[in-house]
């Protein structure tokens, strides 16, 4: 048995690369489009981690999404957490759970899907602005 992918289902498929790919740092690997179906397929890795894939899946026709509390979160190591979060902050995003303890965060994707960032080793000695920034919503 292989791990292949995560599928998450995403409304707007432009602004959705906007937040994996721009914002939190994915690199897509390959993109189908299905006519006959009307969807599209976009796989996304963090780079050099391809085996660990997240595939949004654009229906053409518009549908509304409800979340549920079967699904937790993506989550991803980064080399620096202050810097990973600073270039989400860069792209309009919010951090819903700032990093505080210097090891994790969370924030979510345009469609509500929660990501968790989490530092890679050993967690980061307390920094500011994070240190004193309250949680916001839910993640």
């Amino acid at each position: 048995m292989k791990y292949l992918h995560t599928m998450v289902r995403v409304t707007d498929l432009d602004e959705s690369l906007r937040f994996y790919c721009d914002a939190l740092g994915l690199r897509e690997l390959s993109r189908r489009d299905s006519p006959q179906g009307r969807f599209t397929l976009v796989f996304l890795a963090a780079p050099g981690d391809e085996a660990a894939q997240v595939e949004l899946t654009h229906n053409w026709d518009p549908e509304v999404y409800a979340g549920g509390r079967n699904f937790g979160h993506l989550a991803y190591a980064v080399p620096d957490i202050y810097v990973a979060c600073q270039r989400l902050v860069d792209h309009g995003v919010t951090i819903l759970r700032p990093p505080r303890d210097g090891r994790m965060a969370f924030v979510r994707s345009p469609d509500q899907i929660s990501v968790e960032l989490l530092q890679a080793g050993g967690a980061l000695a307390p920094a500011e602005p994070w240190a004193s920034m309250p949680n916001v919503g839910a993640w």
